[in-house]
């Protein structure tokens, strides 16, 4: 069955007939207090979301995760005290440290760097987003539920940049890739399933299966089962020295 649309999806609940969930717990780490606080209501009001502890900074982060074990989490990339990469270090250790929760980075930055970094070690239950999804909401609530599934998220922007910055290299086995395929692949790094790929490309779910298929033989990557296992199939074959 074809996932419901953003536009399907509703900002204040579930769709018709589909059973009413309970609001997925989540802490907010941001050190800007107008977007940690407009980020805190836009959640709430969806209905979907409690937000249950929203912290300025990594060490707080840390500690609110251990005492209130959330659903999932959303942070910043850059926070106190060092305004570096505290985002990313705070999402790997909870991934590793408590593995049942996903964690959501939001950056101001597109730079695929900070998205190979962030999933050095795996890709289950973690996403990047630019900050500018954050005005989506049906986006962000889907992002949230894909993580807390054990799925993985990325920005289409910064997914285009990966790819386009593989295709650049000479030696990229992208360049083998049809352009449909091409089309395929950043919609499946997007953690997209077949059928939702089809609804978006307007394809049959038959005709997205023939061409994830070729994609896999043509990297030279196995085809494995599961959203999560293709998204970190396609993001370790990217993030790969061209050599």
């Amino acid at each position: 069955m074809t996932a419901p649309s953003a536009s399907q999806r509703s900002s204040t609940g579930p769709l018709k007939g589909e059973p009413r969930r309970e609001p997925l717990r989540v802490v907010i780490a941001e050190d800007n207090y107008l977007v940690r606080e407009g980020t805190r209501r836009l959640l709430e009001d969806s209905g979907e979301v409690d937000v249950v502890a929203a912290v300025d900074d990594a060490t707080d982060l840390l500690a609110a995760v251990a005492a209130l074990q959330p659903d999932a989490v959303i942070t910043d990339i850059r926070m106190p005290p060092g305004h570096g990469t505290e985002g990313i270090d705070a999402a790997r250790t909870i991934r590793r440290d408590h593995p049942g929760i996903g964690v959501i980075v939001l950056s101001q930055h597109s730079d695929a760097a900070y998205a190979t970094e962030l999933f050095r070690d795996g890709t289950e239950g973690l996403g990047y987003l630019l900050k500018m999804s954050i005005a989506d909401l049906d986006e962000l609530l889907a992002a949230i539920r894909s993580v807390v599934a054990g799925r993985s998220v990325v920005d289409p922007v910064v997914v285009q940049r990966l790819v386009d910055q593989r295709v650049r290299q000479g030696a990229s086995p992208l360049q083998t890739l049809a352009p449909r395929e091409r089309e395929v692949l950043r919609e499946m790094a997007e953690g997209r399933t077949n059928a939702a790929i089809g609804a978006r490309l307007h394809l049959s779910e038959s005709a997205i299966e023939k061409n994830v298929n070729a994609i896999f033989t043509k990297l030279g990557l196995g085809a494995e089962q599961g959203v999560s296992r293709r998204v970190a199939a396609v993001l370790a074959y990217l993030r790969a020295d061209p050599d």
